[in-house]
C-alpha cells in the first residue's frame, strides 16, 4: 500500500467550502504515481505502457479545506492485461472518499492491449489487498 498526503488547496473548494468532487479524481490521479512507476519508471510519456479504461469515485463524507487528507492506494485485482487500483481518502481519520481505476497494460504501436510481465506483476503483488 502506497500512502500520499496532500494539503488541500483554497481554490479546490465550491461555494459551500467543502472540496469540489472534479478534486478527488485529480488527487487519486497524483496518488497512483508510484503505480504508474512501476511500468515507466521515468514516468517519460514516450514510453507510457498504461490507458485507463474505467474509473469510480464513492463520496462517504465530506472534505474540508484545512486538514491533510490522507490517500491509500492498493491493488485490488491484477489480471492478464488490466490492473484494479483502489483509493481511499481519509481526512481526520475518516473515510471521506474512495474509488476504483481500471488500468490496462497497453501497446502504444500495437494499438492494443498486452500482458503484464512477470517481473512488473510481482511489484505489484506486494500491493494487492484483496477483501
Amino acid at each position: 500500500m502506497f500512502i500520499t498526503h496532500i494539503s488541500p488547496r483554497f481554490a479546490e473548494t465550491d461555494a459551500l467550502g467543502h472540496i469540489n468532487n472534479t478534486v478527488v479524481p485529480v488527487w487519486f490521479e497524483q496518488a497512483r504515481a508510484p503505480i504508474f512507476r512501476f511500468f515507466t519508471p521515468d514516468l517519460d510519456f514516450k514510453n507510457w505502457k498504461l490507458i485507463v479504461a474505467k474509473i469510480e469515485v464513492e463520496y462517504k463524507g465530506e472534505l474540508v479545506y484545512g486538514p491533510e487528507v490522507e490517500i491509500k492506494t492498493y491493488l485490488s485485482r491484477i489480471g492478464n492485461s488490466s490492473i484494479v487500483i483502489t483509493q481511499e481518502a481519509h481526512q481526520k481519520e475518516k473515510l471521506c472518499a474512495k474509488g476504483n481505476a481500471t488500468m490496462v497494460h497497453f501497446d502504444y504501436h500495437l494499438k492494443k492491449s498486452v500482458p503484464i510481465p512477470d517481473d512488473i506483476r510481482k511489484l505489484l503483488n506486494e500491493h494487492l489487498v484483496v477483501a
